[in-house]
């Protein structure tokens, strides 16, 4: 971890971007609640996904309408550090998925300094964080998008691209870029153990992906029917109400794995 931090910091010897300089007062106040990402094959959480919440658990909503151009760098900052923190604090021994926004990242080897240095800190490995970022965001530059991309990659992070299918530019991306992990979106997945539509839509994704060495996750399984029939297609990796709900600053019990 040393030995990536040194190459971030010899690869801006100028400091933080500007960008990096910006939005360093007005600090928004955030917590984090927990949701596993679960593996069918084992039955256990492959991962758990910080889902950003106001200091008390308020919704997403009342802390993400704060963010704006001058804070957003700032923001997305303190997103990674206060969700590794909580993750370490709680003995986390599984994959940590953070969701990042791309517009707020300057510099991807300035900007990811902080990363490495809360993991360092916590003692929490960064070879167990996976960023993820969301398929249908307004993205400014994509060439940037995917630089971001293949660099968190070269630092030894998880890549996954989140709500594949909700936006246009999905098989466009993998063209140019194949990340780790895909979530499929919850609207291509809600019923389609009787949606005959969706199950071709999906089971062509599942073997592009395949082909691509791209390990897919079905979000927002909801019922026992989505869950046998997309296990029954060899996705095993997937998250929703059916296994449990975010649990605010903790780890959920997992059920309805097997």
């Amino acid at each position: 971890m040393n030995r990536i931090l040194a190459a971030s910091q010899a690869s801006s010897p100028g400091g933080p971007c500007q960008g990096c300089k910006s939005g360093q007062d007005g600090a928004i106040d955030m917590a984090f609640a927990f949701q596993p990402i679960v593996d069918l094959t084992t039955g256990q959480p492959y991962a758990y996904e910080a889902l950003v919440r106001g200091p008390d658990g308020q919704p997403a909503a009342s802390v993400l309408s704060q963010v704006d151009d001058a804070n957003r760098y700032q923001f997305d900052q303190r997103c990674r550090t206060t969700a590794i923190e909580l993750a370490a604090s709680m003995g986390m021994d599984r994959y940590l998925s953070i969701n990042f926004m791309p517009n707020a990242v300057y510099q991807p080897a300035a900007c990811i300094r902080t990363t490495f240095e809360a993991a360092e800190r916590t003692g929490f490995p960064p070879d167990r964080i996976i960023f993820e970022t969301v398929e249908g965001e307004s993205i400014v530059d994509r060439a940037h998008l995917l630089s971001i991309f293949r660099a968190y990659k070269s630092y030894g992070f998880q890549t996954a691209i989140d709500d594949f299918g909700a936006g246009y530019s999905g098989l466009t991306l993998l063209a140019d870029f194949q990340p780790d992990l895909i979530k499929l979106d919850m609207a291509l997945v809600r019923g389609i153990d009787t949606d005959v539509p969706r199950q071709r839509i999906v089971a062509g994704v599942q073997a592009i992906c395949t082909d691509l060495g791209i390990r897919v996750i079905a979000e927002g399984i909801e019922t026992v029917g989505e869950r046998d029939f997309l296990a029954a297609q060899g996705i095993t990796l997937m998250q929703g109400y059916l296994f449990a709900k975010p649990a605010f600053k903790a780890m959920p019990p997992v059920s309805n794995a097997s």
